[in-house]
């Protein structure tokens, strides 16, 4: 606002947002860093919500275009507007016609190209005059009034400076309400313990490596401290601070050095109870000349801990809403987070209601970009599982690459999106596609645990088995509660290289209901290892999920598997079926 006021919009580049605003170095690219892209998305979000509800009654309306940073400003119809200034003409210099208010010398019809308007304000005025209303016009004094009445509520001084206090505050309230509702999240500087000379360096550059990585998973909306928080004023003036800004949740640490050893500790806390919901010691190696690596390694592993699609955060959310009515402005985002639910197990009966949530959020919030990649995969669903009775296979495809392209259209830094179309790809039989999507995704997050399975599940379902598995094993690793098909690749990798009892023990622990691959997998191991009674069982489970009985050859080609790979399974089936018949 202030750069627009003062007539510099040249300097609304995302170059200089993101070095100004959000703390990034002259090496920022704006290719690899989608900060500032993401935040104006949500900024327009917001600017819409607002003026829906608590903005309605404002004088003036201010938007941000997309493809740009720039704000621009007009009347809200029926809102009550300043009274119209009269603006001063300097005269025309002696032997000039004058023009008054009864006449005018009308120019030539070669010397303008449209009607006569009135005179207009001088070019290096800051912001362009607007008229309306027959003609009355409000200079900038007046504009610049409004534009500061709008803010009284919005703040959108937040994102593109650094405010003052009270107006990040109100910002952080308002986007309580508004949007889709992802939680909100503050991170507090570390603070650093002991006298340790490296001890303060560390703690700042895990509290901005830490934010950094937090901002790649579109489902959390971060906020750095505003200046006024007192960190080391104990718990109480830490929840205290997440209780004022309007956030969920509050992010703090402490780093402490001992010798060669450098001892983080973080907290995540309830911002309304004052609960803390989890917490935990890393002791890390100090290694001077390694300190880049040791704060960008920890910060990736506590920002995939807490905000990855099955972690802290999401968990903890899924806990209240189960719990509690939640707020209708969180509608949309609580469809999402069902959606990933849902998709721990693939379930046909947890499917329709999904699918109908995620439709309305999509009518409801038609430029939620996770809203729509997470339709698209549904839709995939639909036509690889048949869950949609009526609807083709082929028709289900094209909608959901419909859907999850769209979404890539609106950000195409989101990472659900980019996984949601690197998966449909796929599924159309476009694997490179798929692949490519699926790499993009890892890296702009790679501390996204399931970006990880996407892309070694991909791979490994291509028979590239050895670059597939250890991702995989990765994602397990780095997941607080892994979805059960994240094993199933390495469950087929043990079958394929003879280790049967390892692929028994691992399927065994990856069964879900809902998913007939699991049962089969346990089957087909226990067949190899002669455990007929197992084996039985299994295939009297995986009775129910018809497409995989009706056809298991055609079932594993649908999911791209290779040749090798289907004859093999395929082999296992019918080698499950003689020991559990006792032949």
């Amino acid at each position: 606002m202030e750069e627009t006021l003062e007539g510099r919009t040249e300097r609304l580049k995302g170059y200089g947002i993101a070095v100004s605003v959000f703390g990034r170095d002259e090496t920022f690219d704006n290719s690899a860093d989608p900060v500032v892209r993401l935040e104006a998305r949500r900024l327009r979000r917001d600017l819409d919500s607002y003026y829906v509800d608590a903005g309605r009654s404002d004088p003036l309306r201010i938007s941000i275009p997309k493809g740009g940073y720039v704000p621009t400003f007009e009347w809200q119809a029926g809102a009550a507007r300043p009274d119209p200034v009269p603006v001063e003409v300097e005269p025309e210099p002696e032997g000039e016609p004058q023009p008054d208010e009864a006449s005018a010398a009308a120019p030539r019809a070669d010397e303008v190209d449209e009607p006569a308007t009135p005179p207009e304000v001088p070019p290096e005025a800051p912001l362009p005059v607007r008229r309306g209303d027959g003609g009355r016009r409000y200079p900038v004094a007046i504009m610049a009034g409004a534009v500061a009445a709008s803010l009284i509520g919005l703040c959108v001084l937040a994102v593109l400076t650094v405010a003052v206090w009270s107006l990040w505050q109100e910002t952080a309230r308002t986007e309580a309400s508004a949007g889709a509702g992802e939680p909100a999240v503050v991170v507090l500087p570390f603070r650093s313990l002991g006298g340790a000379q490296d001890g303060p360096f560390l703690a700042a550059g895990i509290s901005q490596e830490l934010i950094d990585h937090l901002m790649r998973f579109p489902s959390l909306r971060v906020y750095m401290r505003p200046v006024s928080v007192d960190v080391d004023g104990g718990h109480g003036a830490l929840v205290q601070a997440g209780r004022d800004l309007g956030v969920a949740y509050v992010i703090s640490g402490t780093v402490g050095v001992e010798g060669e050893t450098a001892r983080i500790g973080v907290q995540l806390y309830d911002a309304r109870t004052g609960q803390v919901i989890w917490s935990a010691s890393y002791d890390r190696p100090l290694v001077p000349a390694a300190l880049m690596d040791l704060q960008r390694d920890l910060a990736g592993e506590i920002a995939s801990v807490l905000a990855q699609p099955y972690g802290v955060v999401s968990r903890d959310v899924g806990n209240r809403l189960a719990a509690t009515q939640f707020d209708a402005s969180m509608a949309s985002y609580v469809c999402v987070l069902r959606a990933y639910i849902y998709r721990r197990s693939f379930s046909n009966k947890a499917f329709p209601p999904v699918f109908s949530c995620l439709q309305a959020a999509v009518q409801r919030d038609p430029d939620y970009p996770d809203a729509l990649a997470m339709l698209g995969w549904l839709y995939l669903d639909a036509g690889r599982f048949e869950f949609l009775k009526g609807l083709p296979q082929a028709e289900a495809y094209e909608r959901a690459y419909t859907a999850a392209s769209k979404a890539v259209a609106l950000d195409p830094h989101n990472v659900l999106a980019l996984k949601a179309l690197g998966s449909i790809n796929h599924y159309m039989g476009r694997y490179a596609e798929g692949e490519r999507l699926s790499r993009e995704a890892v890296a702009l997050n790679p501390s996204d645990p399931d970006a990880l399975a996407q892309l070694g599940w991909r791979l490994a379902v291509r028979g590239r088995f050895d670059e597939g598995i250890p991702l995989l094993e990765r994602a397990i690793a780095r997941s607080v509660d892994p979805p059960v098909w994240y094993n199933h690749l390495i469950s087929i990798d043990h079958f394929m290289n003879g280790r049967y009892r390892e692929m028994l023990e691992i399927s065994q622990g990856s069964v879900a209901d809902g998913i007939g691959i699991s049962e089969a997998l346990v089957a087909i191991a226990a067949g190899e290892l002669g455990e007929p009674d197992i084996a039985r069982e299994a295939l009297a489970k995986m009775a129910g999920y018809g497409p995989l009985i009706r056809d298991p050859a055609a079932y594993f080609r649908r999911h791209g598997a290779t040749d090798e790979i289907v004859e093999a399974l395929t082999a296992g089936l019918e080698q499950a079926r003689r020991v559990a018949a006792g032949s």
